[in-house]
């Protein structure tokens, strides 16, 4: 399946949750927080809001978007405004 964001949402790939701790610790599934970050996979139509583009890795507002699942996969669609920052 397809999804082409409108105007100036952006569909993203949320990013998979740290299950080991930088000590070795491994953090069970119900513990987990949800991840902030992911790669974003297509963009919408209006180039003057959104400056990301697909393939950068950035940083989402915790609660923002729509929640989607494509082909098994999680997705999130969120406003370019939503977009914190790009991650490098």
């Amino acid at each position: 399946m397809t999804v082409k964001p409108l105007k100036d949402r952006v569909l993203i790939k949320v990013g998979e949750a740290e299950t080991k701790t930088a000590s070795g610790i491994y953090i069970p599934d119900t513990a987990q927080e949800k991840t902030q970050t992911g790669t974003v996979a297509a963009v919408g139509d209006d180039k003057e809001e959104i400056t990301v583009k697909v393939g950068d890795k950035v940083m989402y507002d915790k609660y923002a978007g729509t929640g989607v699942k494509i082909d098994g996969a999680d997705y999130l669609i969120v406003k370019g405004a939503d977009i914190l920052a790009v991650v490098s």
